[in-house]
C-alpha cells in the first residue's frame, strides 16, 4: 500500500479507525449469505463416479452456474462442456 511504501506501518485495524475519523465508507461488496435449503433435496446418483476420461463427443455434458455482480445487479452465468473437447456447448 502507499502507507507501507511510505514507510508507515499500516494494518487493517489502524486503517480502518483512520477512515472512521475522516468519514471514508468502503465501497467493497459485503459478501453474500447463501440461503440454507429448508427441506432435504432427492439423492441423484453420481454416473460419472470421477472417471472423466471420455473417449468419444457428446459422451458426457457437465455445467456449472455462477453469480456475477454486474454493479448495478446480480447476473446469473451458466455453463455446459463437453468433457471430450474440454470447450463449452
Amino acid at each position: 500500500t502507499m502507507a507501507t511504501q511510505r514507510g508507515y506501518q499500516m494494518g487493517r485495524w489502524l486503517a480502518g479507525r483512520l477512515m472512521k475519523e475522516l468519514g471514508l465508507v468502503s465501497c467493497q461488496q459485503p459478501t453474500y449469505r447463501y440461503k440454507r435449503g429448508g427441506h432435504e433435496h432427492v439423492a441423484i446418483p453420481n454416473y460419472l463416479e470421477r472417471q472423466f476420461a471420455v473417449t468419444e463427443p457428446n459422451q458426457v455434458w457437465c455445467g456449472d452456474v455462477t453469480y456475477i455482480w454486474t454493479g448495478k445487479r446480480w447476473a446469473y452465468l451458466a455453463v455446459v462442456l463437453d468433457l471430450f473437447a474440454r470447450k463449452p456447448v
